[in-house]
């Protein structure tokens, strides 16, 4: 083919013409799909159904500030004893009326979790402790999407959600965790389980997660960490140790989601509340969740004398591993949380046969015996990698245990066996427990009232008896017993 300078131009030309047309073509497209952005975010904006969302919009636009973040100070000063002592068999002395164990019936019926046959009409579902939970999602709400990863992301995801049919995931959470009764704790963990089947990156589900906290009620903060990725921060009711937290407004913000793990460091959020979202997040677990049960039976047993003394007991699995979830909160919470009603009844109808008709001090130092003498020893670090205050139900669960755990489970069964005043005893680098009874031996002032000790860490020592090395010590807190 023959090329002059004429057809060069003319070729170059019609090049020209349609790398115009595919630019001018594209510059369409771009600008439509940026239109259709910025429709989406403006419908979103003014499809908020709730007044407050509009106002708070403009908050999460505002200039945000920058947080330095602190550690909660460890539960012990000290690190508790490796071994501890043990001292001789002895009798105690019998004094005191004699103890009669009433165990009352279980008189309040549990609800039925639901099954996977009667929460199969929703389109998202998952277990949650060996019950099947179920939410209807709209599609709206699985594309929320934090983009760009700013301030404006977290404003946008925010719209989106606003827009959405979040209703009827609140009333569920609150309807489930009615029916599952479910404290504070469980209902984080409900709404982090649905947040992290919902989106597989992190961030999206944490920007869920606070949009519904917010809307449960509950004082919570979004903020940015110094690499752009989300960090959910909590009010609690209460202290939470090993985990970063932040001085926001007079009140102290946790990174719940942290606990227990590396240090993040600088964040970056507004000290704004959502409007009328004002509740703690409060760990007391004064009622136990109503769990699938997956029961399962163990039994225990000491020596005393030659003489073998047992108790079985059964225990439902899921719930084990609910409190397995607990981080680490103020001591009362452990203290005060009930043992499972099954547990419970077993444990007291193989003590009665023990105790039944003996003297007050009898009974109390058998079952003194029971906690020091049916567990080994060891420190948290050792068998779990970390700090862990156990529930009364774990220790009886686990078969090692250190002293604060033996100080809850001896705390809870004198409290719900008898019915006596018991309070724990906290050191720098121990607890025990001491009662408010009659009797001779070592003891504490509470409040003006004399407790004396009962250290279910001291092996064979009976009430009265404190380790030599705590007598002549002040303890520094006392925990008292519901």
């Amino acid at each position: 083919m023959q090329h002059n300078k004429d057809g060069e131009v003319k070729l170059f030309d019609r090049f020209g013409l349609f790398s115009l047309i595919i630019l001018f073509t594209c510059n369409v497209v771009y600008g439509k799909s940026f239109a259709d952005f910025k429709r989406v975010q403006s419908e979103s904006f003014t499809q908020f159904k709730d007044e407050k969302d509009k106002e708070f919009y403009k908050y999460l636009q505002s200039q945000w500030q920058e947080y330095k973040a602190s550690i909660s100070a460890s539960m012990y000063e000290k690190p508790k004893p490796k071994v501890i002592p043990t001292l001789s068999e002895k009798n105690p002395p019998k004094v005191g009326p004699n103890l009669l164990i009433n165990i009352q019936p279980f008189h309040k019926k549990e609800p039925t979790p639901q099954t996977k046959k009667e929460v199969k009409e929703y389109d998202t579902l998952f277990d949650f402790y060996g019950t099947t939970v179920g939410f209807h999602i709209e599609q709206k709400i699985k594309n929320a999407n934090f983009y760009p990863k700013s301030q404006k992301g977290i404003a946008n995801f925010f719209t989106v959600m606003a827009a959405s049919d979040y209703d009827s995931i609140v009333h569920t959470i609150s309807v489930t965790c009615k029916e599952m009764h479910l404290n504070d704790w469980g209902t984080y963990l409900l709404v982090d389980k649905l947040a992290h089947m919902l989106f597989v990156t992190p961030d999206n589900a944490n920007l869920f997660s606070w949009f519904l906290f917010n809307k449960l009620g509950y004082k919570v903060k979004v903020a940015l960490d110094s690499d752009k990725h989300i960090v959910v921060l909590h009010a609690i009711k209460g202290k939470m140790y090993a985990t970063p937290n932040y001085r926001l407004d007079g009140k102290n913000f946790y990174a719940v989601s942290q606990y227990n793990k590396s240090h993040i460091g600088t964040i970056y959020t507004y000290k704004e509340d959502y409007p009328q979202a004002t509740k703690f997040l409060n760990f007391t677990l004064k009622t136990l969740p109503v769990l699938a049960k997956n029961l399962q039976t163990k039994t225990l047993s000491f020596q005393e004398y030659g003489k073998t003394y047992t108790a079985t007991y059964k225990y439902n699995k899921n719930l084990l591993d609910f409190m397995k979830s607990y981080p680490q909160v103020d001591y009362k919470v452990f203290f005060n949380a009930p043992l499972a009603y099954e547990t419970y009844r077993d444990i007291a109808m193989d003590i009665k046969k023990y105790t039944d008709g003996k003297k007050a001090s009898e009974a109390l130092n058998f079952v003194l015996r029971f906690v020091q003498k049916a567990f080994g020893y060891e420190r948290d670090d050792e068998q779990f990698g970390r700090e862990k205050v156990m529930f009364a139900q774990e220790t009886l669960y686990y078969d090692k245990s250190d002293c604060e755990d033996r100080a809850v489970l001896y705390a809870r069964l004198v409290k719900d066996l008898f019915g006596i005043s018991v309070v724990g005893v906290k050191y720098k680098d121990h607890m025990s427990t001491a009662l408010h009874v009659p009797l001779q031996g070592d003891s504490v002032k509470v409040a003006g009232q004399r407790y004396v000790i009962a250290d279910a860490t001291y092996i064979n020592a009976s009430l009265g008896q404190n380790i030599p090395k705590y007598k002549s010590i002040i303890p520094d807190s006392f925990i008292y017993v519901e």
